[in-house]
């Protein structure tokens, strides 16, 4: 049987690479135990929302594609890992509210990690919802490059 996609090896660097760049970002673990054996099964089921994408331009067409998504962020767009994975990212939000999102993007770029982001997105059944308190950070490959963007959120409402 094969391993749940989130589980799989690649994914498994990716989810250190977003725990290694938190921990840089904000100076604090976002999981509270960092067990590497189980750190992938663990930020997949943990309830904050957490998703990443690439390093692409966000400015540009389609711009960084979604490389991680845990279970609350599936959950919450309503979109299996197959969907949710490869996506656009700007797709996560409503048309209008995509140059506000960008904007963003870059600032959390330009200052590598900021906090108090809030933002309306629309899951794929096309229930609006607001975020609130979101950190972006950028994500760094084992050679210090820059190599993508992660977010994540405690705290949302439907609106």
């Amino acid at each position: 049987m094969p391993a749940a996609p989130w589980l799989e090896a690649a994914q498994q660097e990716l989810v250190a690479c977003i725990l290694r760049s938190h921990r840089q970002g904000f100076g604090r673990n976002l999981l509270p135990r960092q067990d590497p054996a189980h750190q992938a099964q663990e930020l997949f089921a943990c309830p904050t929302v957490v998703l990443a994408h690439d390093g692409s331009d966000p400015g540009g067409d389609p711009g960084p594609r979604l490389i991680y998504a845990n279970a609350a962020a599936l959950q919450l767009w309503q979109r299996s890992w197959g969907q949710m994975v490869g996506l656009p990212s700007r797709l996560t939000a409503e048309p209008q509210q995509r140059r506000e999102r960008a904007r963003m993007l870059v600032q959390a770029q330009q200052q590598h990690a900021i906090s108090g982001y809030s933002g309306i997105r629309i899951s794929s059944g096309g229930r609006r919802f607001q975020i609130d308190n979101a950190r972006l950070w950028t994500l760094w490959d084992a050679d210090g490059r820059p190599c993508g963007q992660a977010a994540a959120f405690n705290s949302w409402w439907w609106l």
